[in-house]
């Protein structure tokens, strides 16, 4: 039994997206070892700041690919659509980083390698930003104005 052409199409997008999320993840998290190792710290503000350059990099990534191929169909390339999506890369940047940061310092507690905790840390802020991200860009960001909702 095949699935109904909107089921499918969402199927599609969720694939495309969780495709080009592997590569954001691999931009997110190389970028952000990359920085720490020239770099090390377990200060929060400083986790803060890599993160935020991790993050905008993996988001930049995102964007060129979702809106050329993801949701292509419903792409603009418009001031709006690149406000929402703005928007939405601040709200799922804001969800990294309370997650990244929230997540170092509770894996403080146990006896792993900091860099181990700031990567399960940052595994898990990825995992719940990219959820957010997705849904964001699916019903705000790259869909037909005046479509029904």
């Amino acid at each position: 039994m095949s699935l109904p052409l909107g089921k499918r199409e969402i199927v599609v997008q969720a694939i495309l997206f969780s495709l080009i999320g592997g590569l954001n993840a691999l931009i997110d998290i190389g970028s952000l070892n990359l920085i720490l190792y020239f770099w090390p710290t377990e200060n929060s503000l400083y986790l803060l700041l890599f993160n935020t350059i991790a993050y905008i990099l993996a988001v930049t990534n995102s964007y060129l690919w979702n809106s050329n191929l993801t949701f292509r169909k419903n792409a603009s390339k418009n001031k709006r659509e690149l406000t929402l999506f703005i928007i939405q890369a601040f709200v799922s940047l804001m969800i990294s980083n309370v997650v990244f940061v929230g997540g170092a310092f509770l894996l403080g507690i146990l006896p792993i390698p900091t860099i181990a905790e700031q990567n399960i840390a940052k595994g898990t802020a990825m995992i719940i930003s990219s959820a957010a991200s997705f849904l964001f860009m699916r019903y705000y960001v790259f869909r037909k104005v005046g479509r029904d909702q």
